[in-house]
């Protein structure tokens, strides 16, 4: 469904099975696409592998309101969507290849990386750019896999729609869980939005305009402990200051941060942090020679598009200058 709408260029992908490439990009959201942009505009051939559609967690935001320059008198400022689109537009036209495809390992022998991906193709480079994101972090309670996809979700703008008019469950602190609450209000007869802590880990302006939502009911200090239901959900058990209670809903949205995907460098020696994202220093190099990473799989004190997509520009500029550097063209 995305890739048409995404319209997709498969004469520019590439169709042969083993290829020689300067630089390869794992993960096409915006650090991944700011990174394809900038390394083909220095004249590298560029090499991006996702098995989604470009702009990863982006696609799910509804307003892109605090980007820098994202405004317009004339109209409201783009979606997650328009934005991915005209990044990924964008790198194709400076030469970009993308492979849509799932990526299904990384090895290193001596001074070069092969990837292989999922249609049976073999990359061969000297520089890698890991902008691999993170995926959703699941409570892992009753009933929470039994009802996915059946009134249990972990996007807003994907599956809101599907409940208007009704009741429903949101669980986190952070910016999405604030984010995707105010989405959610629009369309629902009543948000519940549960956080287990006493205050919001939210940037200060999007707590506040949650806090000050009339269609929004906060309860801090209120854990999830169970999902309910028949064919699909209908309650919910919470834990809260005044102990446990059963709440009608008809859906449950949770958004309890992230975990960064690094499996795929495990075993490169790549140096982690305590949350498993990958340290690295302000050129975006990890402690693997060649591999740079960028976006929410880098760890960092602020999770931002704006953050991922210049942390993406930098991991490029930076995997040219080691590519002069280890072919003798390094500039002094």
């Amino acid at each position: 469904m995305l890739n048409s709408i995404f319209h997709f260029d498969y004469n520019r992908n590439m169709a042969d099975t083993e290829k020689q490439t300067d630089l390869v990009i794992l993960g096409a959201g915006p650090a991944g696409l700011s990174a394809a942009q900038y390394a083909a505009r220095a004249s590298l051939r560029v090499s991006v592998v996702e098995e989604m559609a470009p702009g990863g967690q982006a696609l799910n935001i509804d307003i892109l309101e605090n980007y820098p320059g994202n405004i317009d008198d004339e109209r409201p400022p783009r979606s997650g969507f328009e934005f991915s689109q005209d990044l990924y537009k964008q790198a194709l036209g400076f030469g970009a290849s993308f492979i849509m495809e799932s990526a299904l390992s990384v090895q290193r022998v001596e001074d070069k990386f092969t990837v292989t991906t999922s249609g049976g193709k073999t990359l061969c480079t000297q520089a890698l750019i890991l902008a691999s994101g993170a995926r959703r972090r699941k409570l892992d309670v009753p009933g929470e896999a039994q009802f996915y996809g059946r009134g249990v979700s972990y996007c807003a703008t994907c599956d809101g729609p599907f409940f208007k008019g009704k009741r429903i469950l949101v669980v986190g602190g952070g910016d999405a869980a604030c984010d995707e609450s105010r989405y959610l209000s629009r369309l629902a007869e009543k948000v519940i939005l549960i956080h287990r802590k006493s205050m919001f880990r939210a940037q200060k302006t999007l707590a506040e305009r949650t806090l000050a939502n009339e269609h929004i009911e906060v309860r801090f200090n209120t854990r999830l402990l169970e999902i309910k239901g028949g064919k699909i959900v209908n309650a919910a058990v919470l834990a809260g200051p005044g102990g446990e209670y059963e709440l009608n809903v008809d859906a449950v949205f949770i958004f309890a941060g992230s975990i960064p995907q690094t499996a795929l460098v495990k075993d490169l020696g790549v140096k982690l942090d305590e949350s498993g994202s990958v340290i690295t220093d302000q050129c975006m190099a990890s402690s693997a020679p060649g591999l740079f990473a960028a976006g929410d799989v880098r760890s960092g004190p602020f999770r931002q598009v704006v953050v991922a997509a210049g942390e993406g520009a930098v991991a490029a500029h930076c995997a040219a200058a080691y590519l002069d550097g280890i072919r003798g063209g390094a500039y002094h």
